[in-house]
């Protein structure tokens, strides 16, 4: 039986990277909410053993568990030490490798837009490389400077400077890619936090312990100052992340302000969770606070879509251009028109502009099939989701036959 081997190969490894970044990605949120959680918690009353900054009883799985934290390190170094890094690291890598399986393999769908900016492939992933790396280090370079001194204004320079990251990304790829370099972006500043500052840091306090040294407290202040940053960053950051699931979040014309007032949205979270730890009280505000700025997301979501003009001559004609040589062929086969009006007939009444299905403001996925480049710009995602599965229509509601996903098999499979 012949299949096209390479979409479906593709989608298998996107899958298990997939898989891998999030279960990575768990282990990771779960152990940072944790000990930001614990370190708030200590307390610090009554007597303590020497250098014990505060301790903390608890109880999980049936046990009993007494946690105590050194202001710098115990007089004395255990053998044994555990330590929390490589969640952070192994979070990072899947995430790049699924940058580059979906966003770069697939430049042409996800990455660049000619309506927005009509660069070469090879141009956007040496921006989207380069915009990373500099995010790191101009938030580095902030950390060690005078500003960093203060946390507060620290964090609000550091607000500014993703909203003006998330609007220059918006300027340059797709709505969906523009969304996830964001994340990309502030997730590189947390993992880099963790390999860059915490774990190096940890590691001269557990060197000079070894060697009957008295290490020195501002290793610890600094880890700590990252791993706040990391705390508050970590909402928004799974946001993100998602947003590539949700057309009124990254196809949105305000996207780059959504996703400012997500950042707020998290720090108001994240913050009531750290009060609330803290045993400081319950701060109920920092929820209304995000409910009011959620409902500002879901106004400015529904906008463009209701104000939105038609694509016009001119974005139809740049999107035929940036076709790439295969999709091309296959608008060029003999059986394309066939294959498009079975699309016409069974997948625009969801997948338009303007969908006719109740309940749709705008095409799912920002996936539309309204005219022959949008089918052939999409191809694999047409083979993969109704010819070799049933995936699409849902519930196959517009009644799609099997001799047309047959079709639509053949076609693909033959020009591709």
């Amino acid at each position: 039986m012949d299949i096209a081997i390479y979409p479906i190969l593709l989608e298998w490894i996107e899958t298990a990277f997939r898989i891998a970044h999030v279960a990575t990605a768990i282990a990771w949120i779960g152990s940072s909410f944790y000990f930001i959680a614990l370190d708030l918690g200590l307390r610090r009353e009554g007597p303590l053993p020497e250098k014990v900054n505060g301790e903390e009883w608890q109880v999980h799985g049936g046990g009993f568990y007494h946690v105590q934290k050194y202001n710098v390190a115990p007089p004395n170094l255990p053998e044994h030490l555990t330590w929390f890094k490589w969640e952070s690291y192994a979070t990072w890598l899947t995430g790049f490798a699924m940058l580059v399986l979906v966003y770069y393999l697939g430049a042409d769908l996800y990455l660049i837009d000619p309506n927005v900016l009509d660069i070469p492939i090879w141009g956007g992933i040496l921006i989207s490389l380069g915009s990373i790396a500099l995010t790191w280090v101009v938030y580095d370079r902030l950390c060690k400077s005078a500003l960093g001194r203060d946390n507060t204004r620290l964090m609000i320079i550091l607000f500014i400077i993703l909203v003006i990251l998330a609007w220059a990304y918006t300027q340059v790829f797709s709505g969906r890619a523009a969304m996830l370099h964001l994340g990309a972006a502030t997730a590189t500043i947390m993992s880099a936090n963790v390999f860059m500052i915490i774990i190096p840091n940890q590691k001269i306090v557990t060197k000079d312990l070894r060697e009957g040294r008295e290490p020195d407290a501002k290793y610890g202040v600094i880890a700590k100052q990252r791993s706040t940053h990391n705390n508050y960053l970590t909402l928004p950051v799974l946001f993100l992340m998602l947003s590539n699931h949700y057309p009124l979040v990254f196809a949105s014309d305000f996207n780059w302000l959504i996703a400012g007032l997500v950042f707020l949205i998290g720090v108001c979270i994240r913050h009531f969770f750290n009060t609330r730890d803290a045993r400081k009280g319950n701060p109920a505000w920092t929820w209304s606070a995000a409910m009011f700025l959620f409902a500002v997301v879901i106004a400015l979501s529904v906008w463009p879509f209701v104000f939105k003009a038609d694509r016009g001559e001119a974005a139809a004609a740049a999107l035929a251009d940036s076709l790439s040589a295969s999709q091309q062929r296959l608008m060029a086969a003999p059986d394309f028109l066939d294959v498009h009006t079975i699309i016409q007939n069974r997948c625009t009444v969801c997948h338009a502009n303007a969908p006719a299905w109740e309940g749709l403001y705008g095409a799912p996925k920002a996936v539309a099939l309204e005219t022959p480049e949008e089918t052939a710009l999409h191809a694999k995602r047409i083979y993969l989701h109704a010819a070799l599965s049933n995936a699409m229509p849902p519930a196959n509601k517009s009644g799609m036959q099997e001799e047309e996903r047959q079709a639509i098999k053949a076609w693909f499979e033959t020009y591709r």
